[in-house]
């Protein structure tokens, strides 16, 4: 053990590490907090702790009266450069993907959108709240602004399958660049509503603007990750020099 690492710290890198190698496979049970502390010599205090911040990042599950147990992996998702659909980028992972629309209206340009989109204060914009699911539970929430006059009557069809296909399809809009900004916030009680997630707890959060190979913004997004469910996957690939 690092000398400079805390017992918890330890106690949890440990046990993280049999998770990933397989030691503990989804659905096992780990020992009890009594036998940890026997295994480690340390308080039932250090092994709480570690166990809470396992169970926080969502690597395991407790069940009241049954025990601690190795939960389901998190759902990936790769942040560069990608052309796969959210169901696919899931289904290789054995989960079934689903898209549940919350709402489409109509609402018109704010002073933020009109400088993001690069339309006109109260032009007519489509917000579409969407929920991601893998399994069965809620891993994002998802808003996305696109102006009316470039994709006009967006439909929940639309809006419940792949967005971007849509846009390519129906529209024409062909998507060539994103830019994406990413930080961990805490949700406010109607998002963590949408997620499943409790209030107080840290996700993910992405803003995305989207562009046309002419460099013309058809779509601005927030993005809400449940922490515990989801993690990144950046790959990037470099030029070496000859």
């Amino acid at each position: 053990m690092d000398k400079n690492q805390a017992l918890h710290a330890y106690i949890k890198e440990d046990l993280l590490n049999q998770i990933k190698l397989g030691t503990y496979k989804v659905g096992d049970r780990i020992p009890t907090e009594l036998e940890l502390c026997k295994d480690f010599n340390v308080s039932r205090t250090t092994v709480r702790t570690a166990l809470k911040q396992l169970t926080m990042e969502g690597y395991l599950v407790r069940k009241q009266g049954n025990g601690t147990f190795v939960a389901e992996q998190k759902v990936k998702q790769t942040l560069s450069h990608t052309v796969e659909r959210y169901s696919d980028q899931i289904a290789v992972q054995g989960k079934k993907a689903e898209i549940s629309l919350v709402s489409i209206q109509v609402i018109p340009a704010t002073e933020s959108l009109k400088q993001v989109l690069n339309v006109s204060i109260d032009d007519p914009i489509q917000c579409i709240e969407r929920i991601r699911k893998a399994n069965g539970e809620p891993t994002q929430f998802e808003i996305s602004y696109i102006p009316w006059s470039l994709a006009p009557g967006i439909t929940q069809q639309h809006a419940e399958s792949s967005l971007y296909e849509t846009l390519k399809k129906v529209y024409h809009l062909q998507i060539a660049k994103t830019t994406e900004h990413v930080e961990i916030i805490f949700p406010d009680e109607r998002v963590a509503q949408h997620l499943q997630y409790k209030e107080g707890l840290p996700c993910f959060y992405i803003e995305t603007v989207a562009e046309d190979i002419n460099g013309n913004v058809f779509e601005y997004s927030r993005s809400y990750f449940r922490g515990d469910k989801t993690n990144f996957v950046i790959s990037r690939n470099y030029l070496m020099d000859e």
